[in-house]
């Protein structure tokens, strides 16, 4: 196990943050599994939009304890694309084989079309797809996310604030924006900053707030790893150091880790010591029962 870990380590991740893909599926129409058989199905429909579709990855040998963690992509909200995720899927089956995966894309947002609730309702439509299916796909109905920068965001609000049945056993954020109403984001002149207010349609502090993981997280959160970047264009070191305190003084289990001379996304020895922590998360929460 440990020599593919390495060989998985220095061969699939220079994709692994907000990377693009013109891959394209085929779309298929899910159907009941064999049970003891691995199931796979591509551009699986949970709305009536083009984005609304999710790729599903199921280990063969699976029981109803079997969890399965959803994958979130990164692109600032307004762009990005299931694809973008493809490394993450093919290091968590490689080597969590017993581990399924969704990998979602969902709306994406606009001028007037603001994210919220629009892309936490989408992750909702998938959470609800895996829990009526679970005796149809023979899972549990326990999740996890992997999510990057604005996928991160979206992972931890909803595993926050939106997780109402307590399904959520681990969130990881890759550079995700974590809190609107910190001052090196809301006091900033920086154009690409200032231009989250406005996707968001310039809204008031209580709603940035209640679109903040910082100010949804709450003592019964899941466990949660955090991992930013000192040098980080687009998300301020801030965020990461802040969520860490934040769930300190929470006293909720979670792990983070900060690279000071990394930016919106690392490789080499970093991203090696990333992937083994994530690594022994799904271990400690997913794989576990």
């Amino acid at each position: 196990m440990k020599t593919l870990k390495n060989i998985i380590f220095s061969s699939l991740f220079l994709t692994l943050f907000l990377a693009c893909s013109n891959e394209s599926a085929d779309i298929e129409s899910p159907v009941e599994p064999e049970v003891i058989e691995a199931y796979q199905a591509i551009n699986v429909s949970y709305g009536s939009d083009a984005n609304q579709v999710f790729d599903i990855y199921l280990p063969e040998n699976r029981t109803e304890s079997t969890k399965t963690l959803i994958l979130v992509h990164g692109g600032s909200w307004v762009a990005g694309d299931k694809a973008d995720m493809n490394a993450v899927k093919v290091f968590i089956s490689a080597l969590h084989p017993n581990v399924g995966i969704i990998n979602m894309n969902y709306r994406l947002a606009g001028i007037n079309n603001s994210p919220f609730p629009m892309q936490i309702d989408d992750i909702s439509a998938v959470v609800e797809y895996l829990s009526d299916n679970t005796s149809l796909l023979t899972i549990s109905d326990d999740i996890g996310f992997i999510g990057v920068s604005a996928g991160a965001h979206l992972a931890m609000l909803w595993s926050y604030a939106h997780d109402t049945n307590s399904q959520v056993d681990m969130v990881c954020s890759i550079v995700g924006p974590a809190n609107f109403t910190d001052p090196a984001y809301y006091e900033s002149t920086n154009p690409s900053y200032q231009a989250i207010y406005q996707l968001f349609g310039n809204p008031s502090v209580e709603f940035l707030e209640s679109v903040s993981p910082f100010h949804t997280a709450t003592a019964s959160s899941p466990p949660t790893q955090l991992f930013y970047g000192g040098m980080d264009p687009l998300v301020p070191s801030s965020q990461g150091i802040d969520m860490d305190a934040r769930l300190t003084e929470l006293d909720v289990t979670h792990q983070f880790q900060f690279y000071p001379e990394e930016g919106h996304g690392w490789e080499g020895p970093n991203q090696t010591d990333t992937l083994t922590k994530i690594s022994t998360y799904i271990e400690t929460y997913i794989e576990a029962e």
